[in-house]
């Protein structure tokens, strides 16, 4: 491995939603380095077919690759749920997800499991078959959000029109007893105050970010890639507007970052659309829907 102990990790989402799980690796592993992608020009990614997310990872992974990552955490559920398995193999690094971390920490936690997710994370089933391998006998209930991102995104959390939708997303869960929710998409941890009035309070939270900082541990300690060296700081990178990105991450980071735009160079692996590596970039609004398991 061309990697050295001192190279980032690199983490990447659609937008803010990552940030949840870079609080929890400098949380838990405050000694590694971080390279931080947001891919907010092609955000949401929950409305996108598997082939345009294989695509947009496979772009993602190509340019961190040259900037020498160690590792990457793929913090973005609709990502891990579509596109991990596919790429693993093809790059010299490790390559984790959110998926298999947090339904082990749900069926730890339940017996009647509750995902709210992309619509794209809840078509694919990826939190249902990963329970089912751990524990056929959880039962579980899915749910599409499309509209939380976005609201997020525009940092409308406590815009009362958010809570009127939360409710409607959550209402069939609670009609479904449900004693455990994942957080099916990195973004949501950051409508817990919403979220934790609407539900009962008997309903126990699982936060994949936890899980997979935890994994990513792991994994350094077996490769022997834990930093020991100088800690750089954090490189902010997105593929949209820059100065969006600092001042909506400011609240959730506590400092306003430094914000590099970068350009994503072309896959090199799979085309699209008649033989077109480039996807219009349609961002389109959409009304609730839901996938009730």
């Amino acid at each position: 491995m061309k990697n050295s102990l001192g190279n980032r990790i690199g983490v990447f989402d659609s937008g803010v939603g990552g940030l949840t799980v870079l609080r929890k690796l400098y949380r838990y592993l405050p000694q590694e380095s971080i390279l931080y992608f947001a891919d907010t020009l092609r955000l949401p990614y929950g409305t996108r077919t598997k082939e345009e997310i294989i695509l947009f990872v496979r772009q993602i992974l190509d340019w961190m690759q040259s900037e020498g990552v160690k590792m990457v955490i793929m913090a973005c559920n609709t990502s891990s749920a579509l596109a991990l398995e596919t790429v693993q193999s093809e790059y010299d690094f490790p390559i984790l997800g959110l998926i298999h971390p947090g339904a082990k920490g749900a069926v730890k936690a339940g017996k009647r499991v509750g995902v709210i997710s992309t619509v794209a994370t809840a078509k694919s089933n990826a939190y249902r078959d990963a329970i089912a391998e751990i524990n056929p006998n959880t039962q579980v209930w899915q749910m599409g959000c499309p509209e939380f991102v976005p609201l997020i995104e525009q940092n409308r959390i406590y815009d009362p029109y958010t809570k009127k939708v939360a409710q409607q997303y959550l209402k069939p869960l609670i009609e479904a007893n449900i004693d455990t929710l994942i957080y099916g998409c990195t973004h949501y941890p950051h409508l817990k105050g919403v979220l934790s009035e609407i539900l009962p309070s008997s309903v126990r939270f699982i936060d994949p970010a936890d899980y997979v900082v935890r994994a990513a541990e792991k994994e350094l300690e077996l490769m022997n890639l834990r930093n020991h060296g100088l800690l750089l700081p954090t490189r902010f990178c997105v593929s949209g507007n820059s100065d969006d990105f600092a001042i909506t991450s400011k609240q959730w980071l506590g400092f306003t970052p430094h914000v590099e735009k970068i350009h994503l160079p072309s896959s090199k692996v799979i085309e699209l659309h008649n033989n077109s590596t480039e996807i219009e970039i349609n961002q389109h609004h959409l009304y609730a829907e839901s996938l009730i398991a």
